[in-house]
């Protein structure tokens, strides 16, 4: 037997792909809003408020005219989560050498979540991340922020089906998953033998 990988819907994936639009538009608001914020203070300087504000307006243009284009070309949508933490990171250190603690902190804070979030979308961005793999020593369950390995003495029981797959494992934990395409007979069978071999029971 070789190990089988099958694509799945992974719930905590589309998710975080669905959230990520709002996520560009909050970050677009925050930098428009520093934008005119800046605008009105006595020391402000006309090239920091322009660049600000065609980072924002650039943004809200990516979001609602190519909300297509993020998923089809997920470099474009890293980029602009890059500028969006080096944007807050920044503010976060210009109030932080002002003095200003609280809303510098709250800046990190947002600059670090980016991070994260940046994290999440490159791994969702990798096609092998978001697939259910079988090997002869266990099982990989794609995840945010790290995939999981069971390893087959920790799997009660596997039920596959031509659209589905379902796994309970030793922890009590019930993992469903949608399939992206049908399961071939060939492959069925193949979870089928696995299941005979490590778990003595069929699928």
């Amino acid at each position: 037997m070789n190990s089988l990988s099958l694509p799945i819907v992974h719930p905590a994936f589309e998710k975080l792909k669905r959230a990520g639009s709002w996520l560009h538009i909050a970050a677009g608001l925050l930098i428009l809003t520093h934008a005119i914020s800046h605008f009105h203070q006595p020391e402000s300087t006309p090239l920091y408020f322009w660049c600000q504000l065609l980072i924002s307006l650039d943004i809200f243009i990516l979001v609602l005219a190519g909300r297509n284009l993020l998923e089809q070309l997920p470099r474009v949508n890293l980029f602009f989560r890059l500028v969006e933490i080096l944007f807050f990171l920044g503010i976060s250190a210009i109030q932080f050498s002002g003095g200003t603690w609280p809303s510098a902190i709250v800046h990190l804070c947002l600059s670090i979540g980016y991070v994260y979030l940046l994290y999440c979308e490159h791994k969702i961005s990798r096609d092998s991340e978001e697939c259910l793999s079988f090997h002869h020593t266990g099982v990989t369950v794609p995840g945010i922020p790290e995939s999981r390995f069971f390893i087959w003495s920790n799997i009660n029981q596997v039920d596959a089906y031509n659209d589905s797959i379902r796994i309970e494992t030793s922890l009590d934990q019930t993992l469903h998953f949608g399939l992206r395409k049908n399961l071939e007979t060939e492959e069925l069978e193949q979870i089928h033998e696995f299941c005979r071999h490590y778990l003595k029971s069929e699928s």
